[in-house]
């Protein structure tokens, strides 16, 4: 299955938490093609609202633009870059992997070592950008620069895709087709898709303020969770590549809106997972109490091997997310309720 042109660019753009332009403006691009109206603010998200036919009640779907990566510190006498960990994860995956450090005048290219020995930590990680000393190390990059992992989109068999930014641009993918069918046969409700920053750093803040602004009647965010078909994972559920997406079931997020996904699955023909916990790790958790509250779900698209440079999704779960979410923007009503 070759990996659709909007999906092999989305992914090929950089977008490290707070440096998510490339990706908005693929995103933006796409969205007035198909006549959505175009917000964005001063966090660097996106909203793309399509207006329904009907009662004028809004759904609201958010995947976040940003991937996790790292941030220049500053350069020692050798010329190596020191760094800080941008998102959650582990130093001992950065180290070995060629990177691109995103500066004003253009990409600098690298590689992550560790000169130190004994346990890899950010603090003892280096970028080494060929630079001879500290002086010519700072004339090609400064101090809060961008830097993310080199990780090119790659098909795999069945269906399969290799990359280093799978997390989130597979959900920004899925909502934008589920968007543009929907745009050409607008259901009952209007449908937003906001393309949030930051959701790596943990702060959720893209969302949260989006979401304040928006207030939806109903919020999905569309993410990716752990495959557990993969070594050393313990996923929330009976995760796997192929298995369709997610849905949660938990404290924070709705059952009202988690029943009527799995209605619609069941009517559709699409098989999913549902995975449960106390909290989901992702925008919603912090959608759900926005303003006065909403109903809130997570819809997810399973992942092996998260942030790391080999991230492996499979193209039919990424598929099924969108025609999932196409089905729910169109069985909301006018009369729908969320109450618990």
């Amino acid at each position: 299955m070759t990996i659709p042109p909007l999906l092999e660019e989305l992914l090929l753009a950089p977008g490290v938490s707070g440096s998510e332009g490339a990706v908005q403006a693929i995103v933006r691009r796409e969205a007035e093609a198909i006549g959505a109206e175009i917000t964005a603010d001063v966090l660097g998200s996106t909203t793309a609202r399509v207006r329904g036919s009907g009662s004028g009640r809004l759904l609201a779907l958010f995947a976040h633009a940003d991937q996790i990566g790292m941030v220049i510190r500053g350069a020692g006498d050798d010329g190596l870059l020191t760094v800080a960990t941008v998102g959650s994860w582990r130093a001992q995956d950065a180290r070995g992997q060629r990177v691109r450090v995103m500066t004003s005048p253009g990409e600098v290219r690298g590689v992550v070592v560790s000169p130190h020995e004994g346990e890899v930590t950010w603090d003892a990680l280096r970028v080494d950008i060929g630079a001879a000393d500290r002086h010519e190390a700072l004339g090609l990059v400064r101090p809060g620069d961008g830097v993310i992992l080199v990780g090119r989109p790659e098909e795999l068999p069945n269906g399969r895709v290799l990359s280093g930014t799978l997390d989130d641009r597979v959900g920004v993918f899925a909502c934008l087709e589920a968007l543009r069918r929907i745009a050409a046969e607008p259901p009952d409700w209007d449908v937003a898709l906001v393309v949030s920053a930051q959701e790596e750093t943990g702060t959720h803040g893209g969302a949260r303020t989006v979401a304040e602004r928006l207030s939806p009647d109903v919020a999905i965010a569309v993410d990716v969770t752990y495959a557990g078909d993969a070594p050393g994972t313990a996923p929330w559920g009976d995760v796997r590549l192929g298995g369709g997406p997610t849905v949660f079931r938990g404290p924070v997020v709705s059952p009202v809106v988690g029943d009527g996904l799995l209605a619609v699955a069941a009517a559709a023909g699409i098989q999913l997972t549902i995975e449960s916990g106390h909290s989901t790790y992702s925008d919603a958790d912090d959608i759900f109490s926005a303003g006065g509250g909403l109903a809130t779900q997570i819809v997810c698209i399973p992942l092996r091997y998260m942030h790391t440079a080999g991230e492996i999704a499979q193209l039919t779960d990424v598929d099924a997310t969108s025609r999932l979410i196409e089905a729910y923007a169109r069985s909301l009503t006018a009369e729908s309720s969320f109450l618990r």
